[in-house]
């Protein structure tokens, strides 16, 4: 390949793209290829990875090979290409989506030397015709992109990616360049092994982007929190990422009935509405975007100003790279994500029936996930030091910085820590070393005999999790080291044997607990929390209906909504029918007297309300609900129904309790008449009549006592709300 020097580099890059200078390392990437130079790229979204070989490419002798894995973003490249040149034949690409004369075409181009780029997805190029086109044309390099595709410890594996470095040595060898945005030091050794590349020039820029704030959020009325941020930031664009294709619709269509632009993007939809809904974001006829991870891989809109994630992803590289796409420009950048573990225990099942090491690495990418979203540790640090990047100070933007938890010294849980992984040999993952600690009996425990250590619950007066999240400090602390090839198995480090001969002071903080988060309280910028002394005029109004109508107070309204109340304050019905668990039936029976209390309150203490708006909602499409309320109409038996819906009868009597707690009147005494005898019914029955507590849990307790079963007991409560709360 010619030699180029920086000069004649620097003044091709004015010509061609406008620049007048490389930014970070794009220069040395660039002169290293020029040199015939294997070399690996990993840049962070927004650091110019593309220009690494689109430069070499222009001004190189023949065509360089550019491997992308999606049409979409080939096409987004070729246009991006296109508007640097007068010439449209200067980049191309081949796939699937081609006609047979436009191949020929784009065949054609390449033969004349006129096209220096060509796009091909890495199926087209296992096509015996197109290899053999390939043979016969001058390759001036390689690009593979997006190349953690090639790792099964990548985010996004594609098993196709496997058979690159085959192909290529087929066509005929010439110089590789591998890019990605995201790779850990295991996923990097894994491409440059792939590859064939293993004496590669490696590039690696800093993963630190200044401009991004990192936040996670308890999963609590996401949807709302949503709305708000989104009314609060008007005109910003921005991108929200789902897991599934059914969420993303169902988000997309609540977002628009609440007066925001916003366009659904998935698989699922044809090719050229998802390019239509595409080309709208970019060219801002819409504002948001909401997808499932089918959008937005080289994506390049600069001025994203948020990334929400509705659902925490499978890995942590898939979730850097999303958020990535914010603030490209150097711009406000806001990621913000919505954590349950509920959400992780999903997307277990869904590894079920995959082969056992894809379930391995599958759960262990996973754990990186909740680990992250729980940590009270900067998260920068905490994604810096995934990457294998050493970030001595914390970010000081973002959630866990700008909120502190409190610290407290850590010296002898942390010498108690490594000690125990000395004691298992380092050949056990954290959860396992965890439940050592905390002094937790479980089945592995027991099977290693791990349960007879002497140090086996030395840390009991703490629990597992407390000793997960001192681990994953000891992580960040580089005190140990977790051998990712080996599924995480836990090692201490030199500098944690150092710790062991002469212990220190350290910091260390407890994890967040976002399951026993207290309502929508973190609702973002301006918006409010619990008010007390609302929550107890309310209590007292409760009261005061409950014995009007002569029914237990958790009939009226539970817990739950009272507390949604205190922190939305609806002043109207409608704006009531959004507040959790309050359907039109029930707002319409004992609405009035609260809204009007509450809007009263709200004028005697000049109370700015978390939103002016009503958070509309969409009919539930899945028609769940609708079909439940409709088969039990047609008295169809709870048993069958359960089973037509895939449900098991807990999840089905779930339903119907959320069915009814929301204001719906339900009528299943033809399956109790079924099921129970009378007298029994009658007897649960008086006990919710007294009641003063609304939890199931309590009823269970005492009632199982006299034999009655779970599901009887929640069959008859059903009926009793039903009747005495609509």
């Amino acid at each position: 390949m010619t030699k180029y020097t920086e000069q004649e580099l620097l003044a091709n890059l004015k010509s061609y793209f406008g620049f007048d200078s490389f930014k970070g390392n794009q220069k040395d990437v660039i002169l290293n290829l020029l040199e015939g130079k294997d070399t690996f790229v990993l840049m962070p979204t927004g650091g110019g990875k593309s220009l690494c070989y689109q430069l070499p490419a222009i001004i190189s002798d023949g065509t360089a090979i550019i491997i992308s894995p999606l049409i979409a973003l080939m096409k987004n490249q070729v246009d991006a290409m296109r508007g640097f040149s007068t010439d449209n034949r200067i980049a191309h690409f081949l796939n699937s989506s081609l006609s047979r004369s436009e191949m020929n075409q784009v065949k054609e181009d390449v033969r004349t030397g006129a096209t220096k780029m060509l796009y091909v997805a890495p199926e087209s190029l296992t096509k015996e015709d197109n290899i053999d086109f390939l043979k016969s044309i001058t390759v001036s390099f390689y690009a593979i992109d997006e190349a953690h595709c090639i790792s099964e410890w990548g985010h996004d594996f594609r098993p196709e990616y496997r058979r690159i470095k085959p192909i290529v040595e087929s066509i005929g060898r010439a110089p590789i360049i591998a890019l990605t945005a995201t790779a850990t030091p295991k996923v990097q050794h894994d491409i440059q092994k792939n590859l064939g590349m293993l004496d590669a020039t490696v590039f690696k820029s800093s993963f630190r982007r200044e401009n991004l704030y990192y936040e996670v959020r308890p999963k609590v009325s996401a949807s709302k929190q949503i709305i708000r941020f989104i009314k609060d930031n008007p005109g910003k664009s921005g991108i929200i990422y789902c897991l599934s294709r059914k969420k993303v619709e169902e988000l997309s269509e609540t977002l628009v009935v609440n007066g925001i632009k916003a366009l659904p993007y998935h698989a699922g939809l044809d090719a050229h509405t998802r390019s239509r809904n595409q080309d709208m974001f970019l060219m801002e006829d819409v504002d948001v975007i909401v997808a499932t991870i089918a959008f937005g891989m080289g994506i390049d809109k600069p001025d994203v100003r948020f990334v929400i994630h509705y659902n925490m992803p499978k890995s942590l590289e898939g979730y850097y790279q999303e958020t990535g796409r914010a603030g490209r420009d150097g711009g406000e950048g806001k990621c913000i994500s919505f954590y349950s573990y509920k959400d992780i225990t999903k997307l277990e099942k869904f590894m079920q029936g995959k082969p056992v090491a894809e379930q391995e690495i599958g759960k262990q990418l996973l754990l990186e996930t909740s680990s992250y979203a729980e940590s009270s540790v900067c998260r920068v640090r905490q994604l810096l030091n995934y990457f294998g990047e050493v970030m001595t100070e914390d970010c000081g933007n973002c959630d866990n910085c700008l909120n502190p938890k409190t610290q407290f010294e850590g010296k002898e849980y942390v010498k108690l820590a490594l000690e125990t992984i000395l004691a298992v040999k380092e050949r056990f993952k954290a959860g396992h070393v965890a439940e050592i600690l905390a002094g937790k009996v479980s089945s592995e425990i027991k099977t290693y005999h791990h349960d007879k250590l002497e140090i086996f619950g030395a840390g009991n007066e703490k629990d597992v999790k407390f000793w997960n999240a001192v681990l994953r400090q000891l992580l960040i602390a580089r005190l140990i080291d977790k051998e990712i090839e080996n599924y995480g198995l836990l090692k201490i480090t030199a500098k944690g044997k150092e710790f062991l001969q002469r212990p220190y002071s350290i910091l260390i903080t407890e994890d967040h607990d976002y399951e026993e988060a207290d309502g929508d309280l973190n609702l973002g910028q301006g918006t409010g929390s619990l008010d007390p002394v609302l929550i107890s005029m309310l209590i007292e109004l409760r009261k005061k209906i409950a014995k009007k109508h002569n029914v237990p107070p958790f009939v009226v309204f539970q817990e739950t909504s009272i507390e949604d109340m205190a922190v939305q304050y609806p002043i109207t019905i409608e704006e009531l029918t959004n507040i959790i668990g309050v359907g039109q039936g029930k707002a319409q029976k004992y609405g009035k007297e609260f809204v009007e209390l509450i809007a009263q309150y709200v004028a005697d203490n000049n109370i700015e309300r978390p939103q002016d708006m009503v958070v509309k909602s969409v009919v539930n499409k899945s028609g769940n609900k609708v079909q439940i309320i409709q088969n039990i109409d047609r008295k169809v038996s709870l048993d069958t129904l359960a089973e037509s819906k895939g449900l098991t009868m807990v999840e089905l009597l779930d339903e119907i309790e959320r069915i009814v707690n929301s204001g719906t009147k339900i009528n299943i005494d033809y399956y109790i008449k079924e099921v129970m005898e009378e007298d029994v019914v009658e007897e649960i029955y008086d006990y919710f009549r007294t009641s003063e507590s609304e939890s199931v849990q309590d009823a269970i307790d005492e009632l199982t006592q006299d034999d009655y079963s779970e599901e009887e007991i929640r069959l008859v409560r059903i009926k009793f709300l039903s009747e005495l709360g609509h």
